[in-house]
């Protein structure tokens, strides 16, 4: 497994600071991945343009790291945990995730970077549930035989 690498997760955290920044400038948005799919998928179809490119990045990005990068990717897969659970179960799981951010108004890339960064207590507490929750299911999930 590999260890707490602070310059990688420092770097990592800069970035992600800069796009939701930048999101923030250029289009007065929150870069809260919840309300961009939602509103995409649910809503009234707004700012269409700048949505669709913001979903695909992310695939694209993960692409582009995969293949400029793959010795970082066969590095990390011995890092990232495994749960042998059944398909069900991840699918339940999958849908209360989604409820948990439409209950919250958010999820942990709109109030954990945005929120936190705008000092709003609102996020704050969601953030602290989001966590709590992580933790009590990552327990659980040992448990589980």
């Amino acid at each position: 497994m590999i260890g707490f690498t602070p310059v990688s997760a420092t770097i990592g955290g800069a970035l992600i600071g800069l796009g939701a920044g930048l999101l923030w400038i250029v289009n007065g948005r929150v870069a809260g991945i919840s309300n961009i799919f939602g509103s995409l998928v649910f809503g009234a179809r707004v700012d269409l343009p700048w949505r669709l490119l913001f979903l695909v990045g992310l695939p694209l990005g993960a692409a582009i790291g995969l293949e400029f990068g793959p010795d970082f990717l066969s590095e990390m897969s011995g890092a990232l945990p495994t749960l042998d659970l059944p398909s069900p179960l991840i699918v339940i799981a999958g849908f209360l995730v989604g409820v948990g951010t439409a209950l919250a108004r958010g999820c942990t890339s709109g109030h954990g970077v945005f929120g936190l960064a705008n000092l709003s207590l609102r996020s704050f507490l969601a953030v602290a549930i989001f966590m709590t929750t992580a933790v009590l299911t990552v327990l659980f999930a040992k448990q589980w035989p």
